[in-house]
């Protein structure tokens, strides 16, 4: 596949397009740096210009949705994604997946009590800006699939994990390396029946 990251210059995105890569996919990383994993096309730019984005996109059979927080700016992500869901219906590309938090819309109940307590109350934030940046996915017409971890660690990867939508039985760690999650992102992007999903993961 042709891969276009938004926000692939480290973290999860960063392990996201080297992973992809290694499995033969041609990956675009868009970052305001520039920067990218060997091997992988990087692009500058500002992920909230449309002109930046539609050309970041143009020809992608999918978009995955990296971005973080930026300094200054509220709700970064929810304009990055807006941006984005704009640039590909101008340019007929169908395919997203979106890395949002667990805690975000409908998703405390995968948490144990104290876990969601501890979130609602420090990141009270971030949490609003995932909710903002998942009513814009998934009211976007798209074949959609937003992908909900617990929080990342930098730990080796283990190769497994737990990924449950909110009416699957059972209750998710508290914990997630970003190799792991970067696999599962990548697992996701083929797999037809995550469309229209939102799915927690952990790694137990």
């Amino acid at each position: 596949m042709k891969i276009t990251v938004v926000g692939g210059s480290k973290g999860t995105g960063a392990q996201f397009a080297k992973l992809a890569h290694q499995a033969g996919h041609a990956v675009t990383v868009l970052s305001r740096s520039g920067q990218a994993p060997s091997g992988v096309r990087a692009l500058a730019g500002d992920a909230t210009d449309a002109q930046v984005v539609r050309d970041a996109v143009a020809g992608a059979d999918a978009v995955v949705l990296t971005v973080g927080a930026a300094k200054k700016v509220p709700h970064q992500r929810a304009l990055v994604t807006q941006t984005v869901i704009a640039a590909m219906h101008d340019t007929g590309v169908r395919r997203l997946v979106v890395q949002s938090s667990l805690g975000a819309g409908n998703s405390g109940s995968q948490m144990p009590g104290f876990l969601r307590f501890a979130m609602l109350l420090m990141l009270a934030k971030p949490l609003a800006d995932h909710n903002a940046q998942e009513n814009y996915v998934s009211s976007s017409g798209l074949d959609w699939t937003i992908v909900r971890p617990t929080g990342l660690t930098n730990k080796e990867a283990t190769g497994s994990w737990k990924a449950l939508t909110v009416s699957d039985a059972g209750m998710l760690g508290g914990t997630i390396t970003r190799s792991d999650l970067a696999a599962f992102l990548l697992h996701t992007l083929d797999d037809k029946s995550s469309i229209g999903q939102a799915i927690g993961i952990s790694n137990g």
